[in-house]
């Protein structure tokens, strides 16, 4: 019989005194890195360790990497477009990338993106979108960016690391990073818009990573991460590989899509390796919460696990809820959480909340909110209220305030726009000077496009200004539509959408569009009979139901909902124009 080699992870104890992520680059970082023994491992889908990449071996390969990237034709500046496919190979192209002077981005694999026509858009438009000279994926997806790739005249080479490596690799000096340069592109995930490339500067960079290990998680010797994130999102790259590496950590990753088959193994991660730190979109928490069996808590002891990370959408605090009740029996400690507020406009991180202290929440009278904008907490428990997870304070060298329509500042409790001001924040959209200018406003301030309330210093978030539904004066956020309907047994997490359009009166009409099991008519009906009683009852307005079929609800490449697109749809399927409702024209 065959023997089979066994893999031994990098280990969590390094032979490096730690540096918490003092470096004016990142190669800088890798190469101080490279002295020690710890590094990237990687886990199939039953959990057994399939490859491990540590960061001496990263080195080495990226550099030899580099001198092929060079050999064709690329030159300092050019982009280039990788698969972010959970890897060694994107690890080592993306640090290729930079050795070489390159500007690299991450594209995301065809995971709930609808066709293979839509994914193969979606590559192509950002492609162009980037002007990328170079585009490599792996085996798995090549034909897909070949596909993509047709008529690009920017675009000199595409292929796979392993037809680069055949090609010829001349000897030359290596670039030298600089502070002020670019270090990547890191595109938007596109729930309310087409993505846009975020540029992000080697200084934005180190001051963000510098931010989130010393402020915000308090990394210390001894700690190893375990991730399911995927690398084309920039909780992933930033936070799940970059932060690690420029502390000297161990990371043991999961690929996304087995997570999302088999949650449990991220969990047996964290056991198994004793890992102190973890992050997690709420979605993923309420995965485990769902799809875990009692009978494998016996198995899990997560008494390690330090710092449990919430961001990347909303924080629904009966998520981690649910999750903190569940998992208590495996060891899990709910002063874990540590709720966080970023996007990818500032590189990653703003705001931590109080490390080692579980997360807050806050409850408001939600009528107050939605007609005067004004976050009151609840002073008796009779009134409707909406509830929302405190995020902490910003990081060091960062501000926020909140802003209302023309743009004066607003006192703690009222709801407005929220703006930050900091050296993580971007330089702007690549090519996109339009969108730059609505996004980066006078006096360095950058506008999140986000809703929020400050109190007491921590910030507060409650939904994006795109998913306002402005009716008859009332702001009703899309969110509380959408769980409202998954309340229901008939629907699943992320199995709803809600927006508004312009009926044919000109009038506002709230619309839910959602996906259904139910074949019998008359099952359907009263489905759609009860969703529009509860919509009325929530918040006084009247409401469309469409039901579409399973898993056909547009996402974006993060897997969230895409509002936009979903409305999209609606509009050509009911033949309405697209249009701002009265309310919106009249602000």
């Amino acid at each position: 019989m065959e023997k089979i080699a066994v893999i031994d992870p990098t280990p969590t104890c390094n032979t490096l005194t730690q540096r918490l992520g003092d470096f004016d680059t990142l190669i800088s970082a890798l190469e101080y890195a490279a002295d020690g023994v710890t590094g990237y491992n990687f886990y199939d889908a039953k959990g057994r360790i399939r490859s491990t990449l540590p960061y001496k071996v990263l080195k080495h390969n990226a550099r030899n990497l580099a001198r092929h990237l060079l050999g064709i034709g690329l030159v300092n500046g050019d982009r280039v477009g990788i698969i972010g496919d959970t890897t060694p190979e994107f690890l080592e192209i993306f640090f290729a990338c930079r050795y070489a002077g390159l500007i690299p981005f991450a594209m995301s694999v065809p995971v709930n993106l609808g066709s293979h026509a839509v994914y193969v858009r979606q590559l192509h438009g950002i492609l162009k979108g980037s002007q990328a000279s170079a585009t490599l994926s792996s085996s798995d997806y090549i034909h897909f960016l070949e596909e993509a790739a047709r008529d690009l005249r920017n675009l000199k080479w595409v292929g796979t690391p392993e037809r680069l490596r055949k090609l010829p690799a001349p000897e030359t000096v290596l670039h030298l990073s600089q502070p002020d340069e670019v270090a990547y592109l890191q595109f938007t995930s596109g729930s309310t818009r087409a993505p846009r490339g975020v540029v992000i500067t080697e200084r934005a960079l180190m001051s963000n990573l510098q931010g989130i290990v010393q402020n915000g998680v308090e990394m210390r010797s001894g700690d190893r991460c375990a991730s399911w994130l995927p690398f084309y999102h920039d909780m992933g790259l930033v936070g799940m590989v970059m932060a690690p590496m420029v502390t000297q950590v161990s990371v043991d990753y999961l690929a996304t899509r087995d997570f999302a088959i088999r949650p449990l193994q991220w969990l047996r991660l964290i056991s198994r390796n004793r890992c102190t730190m973890a992050f997690s979109q709420p979605f993923g928490l309420k995965l485990c919460t769902l799809r875990v069996r009692d009978s494998d808590l016996e198995d899990l002891d997560l008494s390690a696990w330090r710092t449990a990370g919430i961001g990347a959408e909303m924080i629904r605090p009966d998520i981690l809820r649910n999750f903190a009740e569940k998992f208590r029996l495996a060891g899990f400690n709910s002063n874990a959480f540590l709720p966080c507020y970023g996007l990818a406009e500032s590189t990653l991180a703003v705001t931590f909340a109080q490390k080692d202290s579980g997360f807050q929440s806050l409850r408001v009278d939600a009528r107050m909110l939605a007609d005067q904008r004004v976050a009151l907490p609840l002073k008796t428990g009779e009134e409707k209220y909406n509830e929302f997870v405190n995020c902490g304070k910003p990081l060091p060298g960062h501000l926020i305030k909140i802003v209302n329509d023309t743009d004066q500042e607003l006192p703690d409790s009222r709801v407005g726009s929220v703006l930050i001001h900091g050296a993580s924040i971007m330089a702007g959209y690549f090519n996109d000077s339009e969108e730059t200018k609505k996004a980066l406003l006078p006096g360095g301030w950058l506008d999140t496009g986000d809703l929020g309330f400050i109190l007491e210093g921590s910030l507060y978030i409650t939904g994006r200004r795109t998913d306002i539904i402005i009716v008859n004066g009332r702001n009703i956020r899309a969110q509380d539509v959408e769980e409202l309907a998954e309340q229901q047994p008939e629907i699943r997490a992320r199995e709803a959408s809600a927006f508004s359009v312009v009926g044919p009166q000109d009038n506002t009409i709230i619309v839910l569009v959602v996906e259904c099991r139910l074949t019998v008519e008359i099952d359907r009906q009263s489905l759609i009979n009860r969703l529009q009683r509860m919509v009325y009852m929530a918040f006084g307005v009247n409401c469309l139901v469409e039901l579409i079929p399973p898993h056909t609800l547009p996402r974006t490449s993060s897997g969230k909902l895409s509002r936009s697109s979903t409305r999209q749809g609606f509009l050509l399927r009911a033949n309405l124009r697209d249009q701002p409702s009265v309310e919106s024209r009249e602000k």
